[in-house]
């Protein structure tokens, strides 16, 4: 159950970073909101699951997994290109992400 937490908290670290762009330096009241209620939710989920699984482990998966889905997020919406050498570098993340759970 930790894992499915620590997955879904790292989630919400995507979603709270891309609000906190949204927001416009907190200027914009929705994506504040989101950003607030995202960050509030990604925390409590990752101290959840430092219970039962290694905070280093537990943080880099969690880092990991926003990391990459905001990246995703910002090809997607067209904030950013994507290149061979971006996709080739979050496939390498992605791939340490799950190593370190196989390990785990």
């Amino acid at each position: 159950m930790a894992w499915v937490i620590l997955v879904l908290s790292g989630v919400l670290e995507a979603v709270w970073a891309t609000a906190l762009d949204a927001s416009k330096s907190f200027t914009r009241r929705v994506p504040t909101s989101v950003f607030v209620v995202g960050f509030v939710a990604s925390m409590i989920g990752l101290s959840f699951a430092m219970g039962s699984i290694p905070t280093g482990t537990a943080y880099a998966v969690w880092t990991g997994i926003g990391a990459a889905l905001t990246v995703v997020w910002a090809f997607v919406s067209g904030r950013e290109r994507p290149t061979a050498a971006k996709i080739a570098l979050l496939v390498v993340l992605i791939g340490c992400v799950a190593g370190l759970k196989a390990v785990e």
